[in-house]
């Protein structure tokens, strides 16, 4: 079975992380969702929350699971016996963070591979850092989160 996680703070999931882990599914037996998580740090949202409506966002999806971890990522794909990380590239500015991030893991661990997917181009420009700044000025993220979210997100 080729196993994959997805790391990432998913705070909040937005269909551009969607698209990154369908495209994921398609090619790997089984995409773990990984919530990184740091107990010194505060995220928006909480963790059990994200891993909540993450759950909520990918039931219909067979081969993908959720989970949280603290830590390397490249420790928890060890011991989750995944050979791949899947991560996504909207920008240079992406490729640029990613392409350091995966030249460490693979001093770490070198059996480690990174796979990078790009969004659909109407998911190339989400993230949960603009929707967050949205929220943040009472705007309408309809377009950017799963229904289950936005209506979360309506009760904060």
């Amino acid at each position: 079975m080729t196993i994959a996680i997805f790391p990432g703070s998913f705070d909040p999931i937005t269909y551009g992380h969607i698209d990154i882990l369908e495209k994921g599914c398609k090619i790997f037996d089984k995409v773990i969702i990984a919530v990184a998580y740091n107990i010194e740090k505060q995220g928006f949202l909480p963790v059990d929350s994200r891993i909540n409506l993450i759950k909520e966002c990918v039931k219909n999806i067979k081969n993908a699971e959720v989970d949280s971890f603290e830590g390397l990522t490249v420790n928890y794909a060890k011991k989750h016996n995944a050979e791949f990380i899947i991560r996504g590239l909207r920008n240079s500015k992406d490729f640029e963070y990613e392409f350091e991030m995966e030249g460490v893991n693979k001093i770490l661990n070198p059996k480690i591979q990174t796979v990078y997917f790009t969004p659909n181009s109407q998911n190339s420009f989400i993230s949960s850092s603009a929707v967050r700044e949205i929220l943040k000025n009472n705007g309408d993220v309809s377009e950017f989160v799963p229904l289950c979210v936005e209506n979360y997100l309506k009760t904060l």
